[in-house]
């Protein structure tokens, strides 16, 4: 039977692999939308379609530190689990894991500590 420390590890490397690329997407829908509300100033649209579009913005905005508080604290339970189970050192789930954390670590804000 398999360990099922492997299968933990597995389940917490997930989580860290879509909340990265769920901060990931939040930011490029950001820039994404900055960029509609730039074409539509450009074009002369109507204040309220702007106003509705810089709501757009707020929101997407309002989602990113959700999404780094959760990225951050998931990724310290990992860090923590990979610090106690040294043992699945050699398993390609421990390497994939530490690749998930470093990818990770790169969307993190340095100066934010939940």
């Amino acid at each position: 039977m398999t360990d099922p420390r492997l299968r933990q590890l597995i389940i917490k490397t997930g989580v860290v692999k879509r909340l990265t690329k769920e901060k990931t997407v939040y930011e490029r829908e950001v820039v994404i939308e900055r960029q509609r509300l730039d074409k539509f100033k450009t074009e002369g649209a109507d204040e309220h379609v702007l106003k509705k579009q810089e709501e757009v913005i707020q929101e997407c905005l309002m989602m990113l530190p959700d999404a780094v508080r959760r990225l951050q604290r998931e990724h310290d339970l990992l860090k923590k689990f990979l610090e106690d189970e040294t043992e699945l050192k050699e398993t390609k789930e421990y390497v994939a894991a530490e690749q998930v954390l470093a990818a990770a670590e790169e969307v993190i804000p340095k100066n934010v500590k939940f």
